[in-house]
């Protein structure tokens, strides 16, 4: 079993990368610039290079994560900035030897063009992929549901990728909040929800799992992360469930919970390897 959690690069990559290290973590996820800012970042390669080199010796596999503002499915005045900022994300997360940039997927622009939203994705992505030649993939996330969001379904995450021009460059990121929120997932059908998964190839895709409870009760469209064994309402058996499932077991998991409600990340890595690693 592969898990850790995310770190910030206050540090550098490199020093993101030690810090996962020290807390016990197999796996970490990144933002590869300000989370705030879809600005393009001029950084430091030799530090990039460093983070890829540590995390090869130490087996520790690593992910980015775009900043808050960016989506898919981007205003007009965004678009073209939304480009840039991907492509920065990428070189950034392939200098550092990172399996992806995981992306939400897009939300609803239009009430009365319910395509609207997947034609523009898909605009975006095809832009995007066809200036990008690395190793890193787009990693497309599901949604949660909120605010009409889009994605919450294997189908819709599986044809995009599909009907994108460039398919091999593109992968999925997990959310085990967001599939629960979404009622993709209830915690009971577990059976189905692999079986689905599995006859859409969905997770042949796979390359990364955010691994979180949930705050809010199953088909709540609410995206609020809460520590795996406390204060969450997925049953540890129903998690479990999932995480010890032969058909994602060897995928990275990532935590993105809280580490100041009464557990630190590094107790919670501890505790994940004790009960199901």
């Amino acid at each position: 079993m592969i898990f850790g959690c995310h770190v910030s690069i206050r540090n550098g990559y490199s020093g993101a990368a030690k810090r996962a290290a020290a807390l016990g973590a197999a796996a970490f996820q990144y933002f590869p610039k300000n989370p705030r800012s879809l600005s393009v970042k001029d950084f430091d390669r030799g530090d990039a290079a460093s983070c890829k080199e540590f995390c090869q010796e130490q087996k520790i596999v690593s992910v980015a994560h775009t900043p808050y503002s960016t989506s898919l499915t981007p205003s007009e005045d965004k678009k073209e900035l939304t480009i840039r900022s991907l492509l920065n994300d990428l070189e950034i997360a392939d200098a550092c030897g990172s399996v992806g940039v995981v992306v939400h997927f897009g939300s609803q622009i239009s009430k009365t063009d319910p395509l609207a939203s997947y034609h523009l994705m898909l605009e975006i992505l095809n832009s995007v992929l066809s200036q990008w030649n690395g190793d890193c993939l787009l990693l497309i996330e599901n949604n949660a549901g909120t605010k009409g969001a889009l994605g919450t379904t294997f189908e819709e995450l599986v044809q995009i990728r599909n009907l994108a021009e460039y398919p091999e460059k593109i992968g999925f990121c997990l959310d085990t909040c967001h599939m629960f929120a979404s009622g993709l997932w209830d915690g009971e059908n577990t059976k189905d929800f692999f079986a689905k998964g599995q006859e859409l190839a969905y997770f042949e895709q796979l390359k990364i799992i955010h691994l979180n409870n949930s705050k809010y009760p199953t088909g709540s469209k609410k995206d609020r992360h809460a520590n795996i064994f406390q204060n969450g309402l997925i049953k540890e058996e129903s998690l479990r469930g999932i995480v010890t499932s032969p058909i994602i077991k060897q995928i990275p998991f990532v935590l993105e919970t809280p580490d100041d409600e009464g557990i630190s990340h590094k107790e919670e890595i501890s505790q994940l390897y004790q009960n199901w690693g």
